[in-house]
């Protein structure tokens, strides 16, 4: 079977989970909210102090919790005390975000490595192998994707791009290598996942790979973009298709 043919492509995919004013970003609420329409759900996952995996996107705390601190620095304790938004919605693990979903809808997880790989991938890979759901994975970092090409072959591994600034990446090499994905060699990805609002661009055609858009935030985007594209990860309203 092609991937094209696969879940990956068939339907729109809510990232971070179905969210809303009332139900946060990467929250169980969100991800039962998905669950509830239909779509696939996009997640980010991250390791804290303790080797626990973590669903969460920034590394700092503030945004979504209104404390101050790192994601990294955690300890698996102090999560049911860290609200989302102000809601009831606290921090979740990997592990209960599985268990919530339970195979309900394919989740496309996004592995949020900066550091050393290996630690993060291999928990993850560890966790989704009694997983009986449609997965795939994604990853900034080539070699956390490679990680998974070397050690589970059998999964579908995704490269995010976009066009970089100074400030997401201070190093110019950086910025030219992954902008441009230079580095798909050590990741050697399936499909690529690069930011909607720099489709089409010549990198993206020219690796010949099915495509994802993100983040689309309204029909008229996605209209725009759909045949510079196989699929959108969306937020903010319900896409047509």
């Amino acid at each position: 079977m092609s991937i094209l043919d696969s879940w990956l492509f068939s339907k729109p995919i809510a990232h971070r989970g179905l969210h809303t004013d009332d139900l946060p970003e990467n929250s169980i609420g969100a991800f039962e909210n998905a669950v509830e329409k239909g779509f696939p759900i996009e997640l980010d996952i991250q390791c804290i102090n303790d080797g626990s995996v973590v669903v969460f996107h920034d590394r700092k705390l503030s945004r979504m919790t209104g404390t101050d601190g790192y994601v990294s620095t955690l300890e698996s304790g102090a999560l049911d005390g860290l609200h989302l938004c102000g809601t009831e919605f606290t921090i979740p693990t990997f592990e209960k975000v599985l268990e919530t979903v339970n195979g309900k809808v394919p989740i496309l997880i996004e592995i949020k490595n900066e550091d050393k790989i290996g630690r993060l991938e291999k928990r993850a890979e560890e966790m989704l192998r009694s997983y009986g759901g449609d997965y795939a994975v994604q990853s900034f970092n080539p070699y956390s994707v490679g990680y998974f090409k070397q050690n589970a072959p059998h999964v579908m591994r995704g490269q995010l791009s976009t066009f970089f600034t100074k400030t997401e990446l201070a190093s110019f090499f950086k910025r030219y290598a992954l902008t441009r994905m230079k580095l798909n060699k050590i990741s050697k990805p399936d499909f690529i996942s690069y930011n909607a609002e720099f489709l089409p661009n010549k990198y993206v055609a020219r690796t010949l790979l099915p495509t994802l858009a993100w983040t689309v935030r309204c029909q008229s985007q996605a209209d725009k973009i759909s045949e510079f594209c196989n699929n959108i990860i969306f937020e903010k309203f319900i896409p047509e298709k």
